[in-house]
C-alpha cells in the first residue's frame, strides 16, 4: 500500500462548524482514515466526527476507518476520578497529567468513545502513550529492569482485555501510539517494541483467540525526527502498519519547529494601526501598550505553539482586566476589532516563525526549494509508512494537503 494522508483531530471540536466542515470535506475527498482520541478536546473531537458523518453518503462513510485512543485522564474524566470513580494503576505523573491503561479503564473509555462516535464498534483502538508509566517510574528511581518488566506486564494485561473486546465485536483491532517508539534505544524513555508481537500472541491465547489482532503502531516521524524509522521498519517487517504523527511539528533538542512556510499577511498593519488609533484614549492605554509590545515582539516566538500558549495564558487575562471598566457597547466594538487583529497577528507570527525555522534548520533543509511543508510531506511519502496524520481543521487545508 502506498503512503496515504489521514485526518488527525487533535484540536478539533464539535463546537466549531468549520471543523465539522473540514471533516466532511476530508471524507468527501476520499480520506480513508481518521485518527482521534478520548481526550482530544475532552471528547469533542469524537463528537465532531459523529456530527460530520451524520447524514453523509453511507458508502463514503463506510470506507473511512476510525482509529481512537485511550490512556489520558483529563477534563471530565479526571473530574470523575477525583470526585467518585476509581481505577487501578492510575499514574499521577503531574498535577494535571494522569494516565491509565488498566483493562477496566480501557473498557470504560471505549464505551464513552463509542457513544460519542455513535458507533457500535471501532476499526482500531490504541494505547495512547503508555510510557507515562516509564516516566513516572524514572522519577521514582525504579531500576530500568524493573520498570520495563512492569511496563510489559501492564501492556500484556490490557492486550488480553483488547483481545476480549475484539471477540465481543466492539473493536476489530488494536495497537499502540507512543512518542517513545521514536526515541533512541539508549534513551531511558525508550519503549521497547521487539516483544509486542509475542505479547499479542500470548494475549490472544489467554483470550481464547487463534490469532492476535495487534495491527497498528503510531509514532512521531518527520524531517528532523528520523529515529522512529527504525521502529517503522520493524513494524512493517512484522506485518504491522505504521501511522506517522507530528509530520509538520518537529523537535530538535529542546526546541519545536513548524515545518511550514507562511506568507506575510497583507492586512496586518491595517488592523494594527486601526486598533492603536481606537485605543489612544486614556482608559484604553493598557490595551494600547499591549498591542505595541506584541507588535515589537512578533518575531521572538520560535514556533506558533509558543505564541498560542502565551496568548491564552497572558494576553486573554490581560485583555479581560483591561476591558472590565468599559460599558457593553464599547466592549463589543473593541472586541470585534481585537478579533480581526489577532487573526492577522497569528498569521504574522507564523510568517516570522517560518523565517526562524528556515534559518535555524538551514543545514537540514538544504536542497528544499519547495514550500517547507511540501518537502516535509514528500519525505514521509517516500518513507516506509502507511499513513501520515495531519491536522486539517479547515476545508482549505484539506484541499491543500490532498493536492500533494
Amino acid at each position: 500500500m502506498s503512503t496515504q494522508f489521514a485526518l488527525g483531530t487533535y484540536r478539533i471540536t464539535d463546537l466549531d462548524p468549520v471543523h465539522i466542515a473540514a471533516i466532511k470535506r476530508a471524507v468527501e475527498s476520499g480520506i480513508t482514515l481518521i485518527d482521534t482520541s478520548t481526550n482530544y478536546m475532552d471528547g469533542g473531537a469524537e463528537r465532531a466526527i459523529a456530527l460530520a458523518m451524520h447524514g453523509m453518503n453511507e458508502e463514503k462513510c463506510a470506507a473511512v476507518e476510525i482509529v481512537s485512543k485511550f490512556g489520558y485522564v483529563q477534563g471530565s474524566t479526571m473530574k470523575r476520578l477525583k470526585e467518585e470513580e476509581t481505577f487501578n494503576n492510575v499514574v499521577k505523573y503531574a498535577e494535571h497529567v494522569w494516565h491509565c491503561i488498566d483493562p477496566d479503564f480501557m473498557r470504560d473509555q471505549l464505551t464513552h468513545s463509542l457513544s460519542r462516535l455513535n458507533r457500535d464498534s471501532l476499526e482500531c483502538y490504541l494505547l495512547h502513550n503508555p510510557e507515562y508509566f516509564l516516566l513516572d517510574a524514572i522519577n521514582r528511581g525504579v531500576s530500568k529492569e524493573d520498570r520495563l518488566d512492569e511496563m510489559l506486564q501492564r501492556i500484556l494485561d490490557v492486550f488480553i482485555a483488547l483481545e476480549e473486546e475484539v471477540a465481543k465485536g466492539r473493536i476489530k483491532s488494536y495497537g499502540i501510539s507512543s512518542n517513545s517508539f521514536a526515541k533512541p534505544m539508549s534513551d531511558p524513555e525508550f519503549l521497547p517494541y521487539d516483544d509486542l508481537i509475542t505479547l499479542a500472541e500470548n494475549a490472544a491465547k489467554r483470550a481464547g483467540s487463534e490469532i492476535h489482532h495487534l495491527t497498528t503502531l503510531q509514532l512521531p516521524i518527520n524531517l528532523l525526527e528520523r529515529e522512529g524509522l527504525k521502529c517503522a521498519a520493524w513494524a512493517k517487517a512484522n506485518g504491522l502498519r505504521v501511522l506517522a504523527n507530528r509530520p509538520l511539528n518537529a523537535q530538535k533538542g529542546d526546541a519545536m519547529y513548524r515545518l511550514a512556510d507562511y506568507d506575510e499577511p497583507t492586512d496586518y498593519y491595517h488592523h494594527l494601526n486601526a486598533l492603536l488609533e481606537l485605543c489612544e484614549a486614556e482608559p484604553l492605554k493598557p490595551v494600547y501598550n499591549l498591542l505595541s509590545e506584541l507588535d515589537a515582539n512578533k518575531h521572538r516566538f520560535r514556533w506558533i505553539g509558543d505564541y498560542e500558549q502565551f496568548y491564552y495564558a497572558q494576553v486573554i487575562p490581560h485583555l479581560r482586566n483591561s476591558l472590565t471598566p468599559l460599558d457593553d457597547e464599547a466592549k463589543q466594538v473593541l472586541a470585534d476589532s481585537l478579533e480581526l487583529f489577532f487573526q492577522e497577528y497569528a498569521k504574522m507570527v507564523a510568517y516570522e516563525c517560518s523565517k526562524v525555522t528556515r534559518s535555524a534548520l538551514s543545514e537540514e533543509l538544504e536542497g528544499c526549494e519547495k514550500p517547507l511543508q511540501t518537502c516535509a510531506l514528500e519525505f514521509l511519502q517516500q518513507s516506509d509508512i502507511d499513513y501520515i496524520l495531519i491536522g486539517m481543521r479547515q476545508p482549505k487545508y484539506v484541499n491543500e494537503v490532498l493536492s500533494l
